[in-house]
Formats: structure tokens, C-alpha cells, sequence
């Protein structure tokens, strides 16, 4: 009798292809997708069965089971993945597979049809690109996806922004009589395909092995994006996987990205503008210079908050760019900003330039002509102090590092704050300019879902709870935006720019850093990929994103560490 043989991809990630080994009788129970250990090289690797080969010649035989794997319904949309995101596919593989040993799954129960009282707080909206308030519940969109696709086969795939929000969602769905695996520790529960599947970023690939339907709300939001090597993005592979699946996708946004657009119009859930919150400007252009780094009806607002009885009553917000200083001038308090591109300026030696360097510049005010520029460095230590000493209240600082519980009705921070907090009566933003001058294409729609999550903290303007207040140098379509509750204007302009510039999705773009990027893009086809430097990293950009990625595979990696991140 032939043996059979399969093919096997190690988890050495430097070794990106498969090879051929061979299946003893002890291991015929071994199927595509599952993990196994083989000898490889003299060492002893752990890997993945992709497929099965005929036998040509002596090979190798498989050392051991090691358990199940991802189904080998998902080995296409796997190798799509690597191939999209330039990385290794064992990477993907890793991504998908349990982090213990699974030999066997339950059996997935049946959806359960909805109580009929549930059933009407399900709120009927069309697949596709979803433009909602921020303080629209998607617990009703979610019940109606689950009610429309429940006698199709596969899974229900929802996608938040974070575990906590996961996690809350669980339960609300729990009550309403869903049964939900969530988190690698109910693996097991989505490899038999459970009926809803709750989570974050890794939650895309969720080792169901058929998708009835999918939801991601918030499908913007930078969480669905990896930091780590390989930067896939969650919202981008699950789009394929419904495309694949034939299943029906529903994709949230306050403010969709050209990219969401490129999908399909984008149609409004209900009243969108009563849902965004009562937004307040104030121009420090305008301020009286004595005022703290709380201007006047900052501070009153805050006063005002702190008479509730809310648990948590003001939180503060300061965003930092992640490079230089923000310049404003003493006398008529503009910001320093590059002709060409409008970005902020900061220093470069003795002269101000903007990041890209376009127009290097004497230290002065484009506005007024005075000299006197001023350095708006405050950090969020000095703010906690600051704040502090202006309210005469005890304040607690939360960053992404901290660990302590919140036991102050006054909160100082970053946006990990939007993790901390679920409800207060004030949010006020320090500095906004520090959003609407970020270097970045997206910097306008990241100031518009700032707002947006702080607007779930304090509530509709429909409800008037509690308000945002926006501190600013500058006036533009984001502030009108803000005010009115309308974005449109925003997104539309967002989606010219980068259709004019070559911006994804109208365009393909990637950055290349670390000590070998200089020696790569180096070999890189000018005909094909055009390269730009920009302090230390190389954007490489291409018509379209399967050229530019074809390429980069095609193109040898030399000795070095090097990052690559493709949008």
C-alpha cells in the first residue's frame, strides 16, 4: 500500500516554504491543517500539514501529532494572507492555532431562534459600510445579523475594538439566549463552528471553518491593525473571508476611511448627527494669556461637571505627536505651520521645517511677523500637575503603562483613558491641534473617532448628559464637523485626497525600516516601485497593491533586521 505524504510548513519563519514528508500507519489520522513535529535539518520543529502529495521519492517520516490546527477550509485565505502582507505564512498559521494541544472538538449547538421580544430590539440595516453616531448601540445591528443569516450554515464572526468591549458584549448576548465563544480559551468552541464568535484583532481568524455572516464595528479604529510583524489588518483580511465564504459583511464607522468607501457607498443608521455629543470650541487664539492650560470656560465646564455625582466627572485628554514640538506665537497665538503641506513645524536645528522638509524657515510668525514663538510642550505629567492645582482636586494620570486603579473624580491621560472610563460628565481636549496637525493622511478622521469615543463617555447631545470640549488654535472642516454632527463633508474630502494622491485604496503604499531597508529598496524596480525617504523610513509606493507586494516578495532580503509594513 502507498504511504500517504503531506506537505508541511515548520514554524521556522526564515524558512518560508513547505516540505514533503511522510505519513506512518500510527498517523493516518492526520489531516490538512493539523499540527505536527518532524525532523527537520537534524533539529526537531513543530509544523503545519497544508496539503497532501503524491510520493516520488523517499522522505522523511512525520515524528508526531501534535493536535489540531486551523481547517483546511481556511489554508486559502491563510496564503492569501501572507502573500498580502509580505510575510511568512507559518505567521498566519501560528495566528489561527490554539495555544495548547486540541486533539478533539464539542459539538456546536444549533443557533437558537431569538425570544420575540429580543427580536424587536434588532434594528434592520443592509450589509456593507455602515455610517453610524458614536453613541449608536451595535448590540442591535448585531441581533439582527444573527436573526437574519441563523438558519445558514457557519458562524457569526463579530469584531470590537478590544477584549474588555468583547468581553461586555459576550454577556449581553448571553442574556439574550446566544450561545458565544470568545478568546483563545474557547479555541476549541470555534474550531466546531460555534454559532457566534466575539472578539478583537486575532479574532479574523477565528478558526471556524465557515462564516455565515461577519460584523466589525468601529472597522476603522487603529486597534484592527497589528504593531507587530506582520502588520495585517484585521478589517482587510475579513473582508476577503467573507468574500470567500460567500457571507454577508457589516462594516461600522463614525467617519469611514476612503479605503471602507472603495467597498461600497456607505449608507447612514438612523439620525447620525443627534448621536454625536455636544461639542464646545474654544479658540486659545483667543484666550486671555494668563489663563492655565485650562482656558476660562474650560475651567467653568469642569466646575460645573464636578457638582454631579458621577464616580468620575472631567477627563482630560492630550495627545502628543510623536516627534518634535508644536510652535504658537506669543502675540496673535497661531500655530507654525508649512506652507506647502500644512502640516506643524518643528525645529530643525535653528529654523523651523515641517516633517517632509519642504521650506526650512527663520524662527517667526507667518500670521503677525512677531518672533517670539513659543514651545507648546506640556506632557501629561506636568498636565496631572497643572490640572490639579487649577481645579484643587485630587487627579489620577492614566496612560497605556499604568497599572493602578482609578479612584479620582478628575482623570488625566492619553486615549487609554477610553479604556479605563466607560462614563463621565466632561471630556476636554487640551490640545486638538496636536490631532489635526499629526503627520499622517488620516490624522482629521483619528481627530473625529477621538471625539467619537469621547462622546461615549458623556452621551448624545439627544440625551444632553454631559459635553466635549475641544481646545484648538485652528478652525476647520473637522471642527465644523464636530459641531454640526455632520462628517460628510470630511470623509468626502478625505476620499479626493487621496484618490488625487495615490493613497490607498487608489494606490498601494509600504514602509521599509532597520539597518537593511537602505540595502532592499536599493534592488527594488524604479519602473515599478517608486521609493521616497522620509526620516529613516522608506514609503515605497505602486498602483496597485498586488503589484507592489509581487515585488516585494520577488526581491531578496539582505543580511540585517528590517521591518515592512504594507497598507
Amino acid at each position: 500500500m502507498t504511504p500517504r505524504c503531506v506537505r508541511v510548513v515548520t514554524d521556522n519563519a526564515a524558512v518560508d516554504r513547505a516540505f514533503d514528508y511522510e505519513l506512518t500507519d500510527s498517523l493516518d489520522q492526520i489531516g490538512v491543517g493539523d499540527r505536527v513535529r518532524v525532523d527537520f535539518n537534524n533539529r526537531s520543529l513543530r509544523g503545519w500539514v497544508t496539503g497532501e502529495v503524491g510520493a516520488t521519492r523517499e522522505m522523511k517520516p512525520v515524528k508526531k501529532w501534535l493536535g489540531l490546527g486551523p481547517p483546511p477550509e481556511m489554508m486559502g485565505l491563510l496564503e492569501w494572507a501572507s502573500q498580502r502582507w509580505c510575510a511568512p505564512l507559518s505567521r498566519f498559521l501560528l495566528a489561527a492555532s490554539p495555544g495548547v494541544i486540541v486533539r478533539d472538538v464539542p459539538r456546536a449547538p444549533e443557533p437558537r431562534p431569538l425570544d420575540p421580544r429580543i427580536v424587536a430590539q434588532a434594528h434592520e440595516v443592509d450589509p456593507g459600510v455602515v455610517l453610524v453616531s458614536p453613541t449608536h448601540d451595535p448590540l442591535a445591528l448585531i441581533l439582527y445579523a444573527h436573526q437574519r443569516t441563523r438558519r445558514a450554515a457557519g458562524s457569526l464572526l463579530v469584531l470590537v475594538p478590544t477584549e474588555a468591549w468583547a468581553q461586555r458584549l459576550r454577556g449581553r448576548l448571553e442574556q439574550r439566549g446566544c450561545d458565544v465563544a470568545q478568546g483563545e480559551g474557547e479555541w476549541d468552541r470555534m474550531r466546531a463552528g460555534w454559532p457566534i464568535i466575539v472578539g478583537a484583532r486575532g479574532t479574523a481568524l477565528a478558526p471556524t471553518p465557515h462564516l455565515r455572516a461577519a460584523v466589525v464595528i468601529d472597522a476603522d479604529d487603529e486597534a484592527y491593525r497589528s504593531e507587530s510583524s506582520p502588520t495585517w489588518d484585521a478589517a482587510t483580511l475579513l473582508v476577503e473571508r467573507c468574500r470567500r465564504d460567500n457571507a454577508p459583511l457589516w462594516l461600522t464607522s463614525v467617519a469611514p476611511s476612503p479605503t471602507l468607501l472603495s467597498l461600497g457607498p456607505a449608507h447612514s443608521w438612523g439620525d447620525v448627527a443627534s448621536g454625536w455629543p455636544h461639542t464646545r470650541v474654544l479658540d486659545r487664539r483667543e484666550a486671555d494669556p494668563h489663563d492655565g492650560v485650562l482656558a476660562r470656560p474650560a475651567l467653568e465646564a469642569a466646575h460645573r461637571a464636578l457638582s454631579t455625582d458621577e464616580p468620575v466627572a472631567v477627563v482630560v485628554i492630550l495627545q502628543r505627536l510623536g516627534h518634535g514640538r508644536l510652535f504658537a506665537c506669543r502675540r496673535c497665538g497661531e500655530l507654525a505651520r508649512c506652507e506647502v503641506c500644512g502640516q506643524a513645524e518643528v525645529e530643525v536645528g535653528d529654523q523651523l521645517a515641517c516633517a517632509d522638509e519642504h521650506e526650512q524657515r527663520p524662527n517667526f510668525c507667518r500670521a503677525c511677523g512677531a518672533t517670539n514663538l513659543k514651545k507648546v510642550r506640556v506632557g501629561v505629567s506636568t498636565l496631572a500637575r497643572d490640572i490639579c492645582a487649577q481645579l484643587s482636586q485630587p487627579v489620577d494620570e492614566v496612560t497605556a503603562a499604568s497599572k493602578t486603579g482609578i479612584t479620582a473624580r478628575v482623570v488625566v491621560g492619553t486615549e487609554a483613558v477610553f479604556g479605563r472610563v466607560r462614563r463621565c460628565s466632561l471630556v476636554i481636549f487640551v490640545d486638538f491641534d496636536q490631532y489635526l496637525l499629526a503627520p499622517r493622511e488620516s490624522a482629521r478622521r483619528a481627530a473625529l473617532t477621538a471625539v467619537a469615543k469621547a462622546g461615549r463617555l458623556v452621551g448624545s447631545r439627544r440625551e444632553g448628559r454631559g459635553e466635549v470640549v475641544v481646545q484648538t488654535r485652528r478652525h476647520d472642516e473637522v471642527i465644523d464637523a464636530l459641531v454640526s454632527g455632520d462628517v460628510s463633508a470630511v470623509i468626502n474630502d478625505d476620499a479626493a485626497t487621496a484618490k488625487m494622491l495615490g493613497l490607498p485604496p487608489f494606490g498601494a503604499r509600504a514602509y521599509v525600516s532597520g539597518e537593511a531597508a537602505q540595502e532592499f529598496v536599493a534592488q527594488l524596480d524604479p519602473k515599478v516601485v517608486r521609493v521616497r525617504h522620509v526620516e529613516g523610513t522608506y514609503v515605497l509606493s505602486a498602483p496597485d497593491v498586488d503589484e507592489l507586494t509581487r515585488v516585494v516578495r520577488e526581491t531578496p532580503r539582505p543580511g540585517g533586521r528590517m521591518r515592512l509594513e504594507v497598507f
